[in-house]
Order: C-alpha cells, then sequence, then structure tokens
C-alpha cells in the first residue's frame, strides 16, 4: 500500500513539473522579445541576409545566431585553430603542380621561356596589388615566395586563409593573362595550371634573409644546369641521357667552361632574369611618398645614402616589429589604401648582398619612416 502510494506522489510530481515547463517555454516565445521572431524557411534567404547587415542590426544578429543553433553545429568542434605564431615572418611559397606535362603540352621553349616567366611575374604583380599586407615576393620557374611582415594581421593569421588566398588569387591571374603571353596556344583540359602552397614561418629578419638567399643561390644553380644541360642537347646532338651522364659530378666552373669552350657562350651575358629570378617589391621615388600626415607613422622611408656605420648584413633582429593590430581599423584601412597606389616593380637583382635591402628599408621594417622634406 505504501509503495503504491509512492508511486502515485511521484507521478502527480511528474505532470506538475510538465504543466509547468510548457507554459515557461509558452511565456519565452518569440512574440515575447520584441526584437526577435521565428524564423520562416519559406522566406527569402536574401531578405534575411540583408536585414543582417545593417549596423543597427547588431543585437539582432547575434541573437538570429543563437535561434539558428541546431543539433549538427558539434561538427565544428572538429575543425581545428591554424593561427600562425605572431611576431614571425610568414613566407607563403606556391609551386605549379605538375608543370613539366604543362611545359611539353604548350611547347615551352628550353631551358628558358620568357613568356612563361613573364606571366608568372604578372601573376605575382596581381597578387602584390591586391593583398597590400605583402612587403615582397620572389620567383624563380615556376614558383614564388610570398612574404608577410611580422606585424601582419590579415585574417587573424590564419595559415589556411592566407595560403588558399594567395594561391587562388596567383592562378586566377595566371590563366587570365595566360592569353596575353600565349595568344597562340590556348589552355585546354586536363592541361590547365594550378599551383600548390604552403606557409613557413620564419622567426628573424636574419633567418628571412638566408631564405631569400637560398631561392636565389638555388636558382642560379638550377639555370646554369639547364641552360648547360640544354645547349649540350640542342646545340652539340647528345641525347638526354649521354649530357646527363657527362654532368654528373660537375661543379659550376666546370659547366662554364663547356659553355664556353665548345659552344662560346659566356655564362654572364645570360639574361639576369635568368640567372637571379625576379623580385616584386612596392616602389618608392628617391623623396619617398604616399604619406598621410594624420598618420602617427607611414608607410615609406625618406631615402638616404648608406652611413659607414651600417648595421650588419641580416638588420637589426632586436628591434620589435611595430604591431598593426595596435592602431585602429581606420588607420589599417588607409595604409592598405597607401600600400595599393604604390608603384609594384619587378627587378631582376641581387638580394644576397645588403646593398639592395639597405637601398629599400621600407620593405622589411614596419617602423614609421621620414616624412619627407616640404
Amino acid at each position: 500500500m505504501l509503495r503504491m502510494f509512492s508511486v502515485i506522489v511521484v507521478w502527480v510530481f511528474k505532470c506538475l513539473g510538465l504543466i509547468w515547463q510548457q507554459s515557461w517555454l509558452n511565456s519565452c516565445s518569440p512574440h515575447s522579445f520584441p526584437h526577435s521572431r521565428e524564423i520562416s524557411f519559406d522566406q527569402p534567404a536574401k531578405t534575411e541576409r540583408d536585414s543582417l547587415r545593417h549596423p543597427r542590426n547588431e543585437g539582432y544578429t547575434r541573437h538570429f545566431a543563437e535561434m539558428a543553433n541546431s543539433k549538427y553545429e558539434y561538427v565544428k568542434s572538429f575543425e581545428q585553430p591554424d593561427v600562425l605564431l605572431p611576431n614571425t615572418w610568414i613566407v607563403v611559397r606556391i609551386d605549379g603542380r605538375g608543370f613539366h606535362k604543362l611545359s611539353d603540352r604548350y611547347g615551352f621553349i628550353k631551358p628558358n621561356d620568357r613568356r612563361a616567366l613573364d606571366l608568372m611575374n604578372a601573376a605575382a604583380v596581381e597578387v602584390m596589388k591586391e593583398l597590400p599586407d605583402l612587403c615582397i615576393a620572389y620567383g624563380v620557374s615556376d614558383e614564388y615566395s610570398f612574404v608577410f611582415h611580422p606585424s601582419c594581421q590579415l585574417f587573424e593569421r590564419r595559415s589556411a586563409k592566407l595560403v588558399t588566398t594567395i594561391v587562388s588569387t596567383f592562378t586566377a591571374h595566371y590563366i587570365y593573362h595566360w592569353g596575353t603571353y600565349f595568344p597562340s596556344t590556348p589552355l585546354h583540359p586536363p592541361y590547365l595550371p594550378s599551383f600548390d602552397g604552403r606557409a613557413v614561418l620564419y622567426p628573424t629578419t636574419r633567418i628571412l634573409r638566408d631564405y631569400m638567399s637560398w631561392r636565389q643561390v638555388d636558382c642560379h644553380i638550377n639555370n646554369l644546369y639547364n641552360t648547360t644541360f640544354w645547349t649540350m642537347v640542342q646545340k652539340g646532338g647528345m641525347s638526354n641521357t649521354d649530357a646527363e651522364r657527362e654532368l654528373q659530378g660537375t661543379v659550376s666552373s666546370d659547366k662554364n667552361e663547356i659553355l664556353f669552350k665548345r659552344f662560346g657562350i659566356n655564362y654572364n651575358n645570360e639574361d639576369e632574369m635568368f640567372k637571379k629570378g625576379s623580385v616584386v617589391y612596392r616602389q618608392v621615388g628617391q623623396q619617398g611618398c604616399l604619406y598621410d600626415r594624420r598618420l602617427t607613422w607611414i608607410l615609406q622611408y625618406q631615402l638616404e645614402d648608406p652611413k659607414p656605420e651600417s648595421k650588419s648584413r641580416h638588420g637589426d633582429d632586436d628591434e620589435a616589429p611595430m604591431d598593426e593590430s595596435k592602431i585602429s581599423r581606420a588607420q589599417q584601412d588607409k595604409l592598405r589604401k597607401l600600400r595599393r597606389k604604390a608603384q609594384v616593380v619587378v627587378d631582376h637583382v641581387d638580394i644576397i648582398k645588403d646593398e639592395f635591402w639597405e637601398r629599400r628599408p621600407w620593405i622589411l621594417s614596419g617602423k614609421p619612416g621620414k616624412l619627407p622634406e616640404a
């Protein structure tokens, strides 16, 4: 009898709980809130999206996001954070995928096709124009390295965002400009150009410059080998196998001797772009330009003659880089506009020695330059 009474009491309390819960839910319906409403899936998505864009609807946007939560949202927990370390140089290097087959399919000239290299440079220039956060880029053959300053806050320094933006923008412009450099050779599937990319971090200016030097040295080594190899094949009548066998174990002096004694070619007279690759950066006039006196710092330096007591070849790594995240959003936008106005140039120069960097200090430094004298 006591057990039966206990069961009845529990059942009564459950019923009362359900009644109270239903009453509370009714009182919390969307109609009870002045800034909320029920979501109708019959409504055009454009109307909902456009209404959320208005700055006055900021509070409503947050409420809408809470209402839009679903049982499937747990899948977001599988996403891994990919924010890159702060205060480090970010280098995004892209490489052509399957360019050996692509170059054969479209008849690229060996060992160097100026049209193909100019096309790579044209795409790199467009990337620099679209992404003012980039400070310099270096390209050789079918690869390009794009450098972000340690102070960069683009996409909150998310690796996937930075890499995919560089790769997709470069690929889009490469395909768009293809007809300019190969007017009689249209692209056809499946031989379409594509690129992969990766982001690498370098903690100091010294290491970044060593990276840039490594790529330029690699350019010289590969170009000297390819120039010698294809000269032996095209002018010497040798097969690919015989030329490769003869070049095994040779050093730079041996290859220079083969070119000069057998074919009368002085490697030093070869095109600078073939020997040194391509450097893309923003150029500044002798007096500097594109500044705004309302900013606490400016984009460019006023160029000065190098002083005898110049710093080490790799710059001063102890100086803290300027952090763009500490200035207002309006000032960041203004700086990006200034960078967009700067002239983007392609050069073929030695970036291993100090001279290139000393004459263009704005490339590596994020600190304020000197206002040009009126």
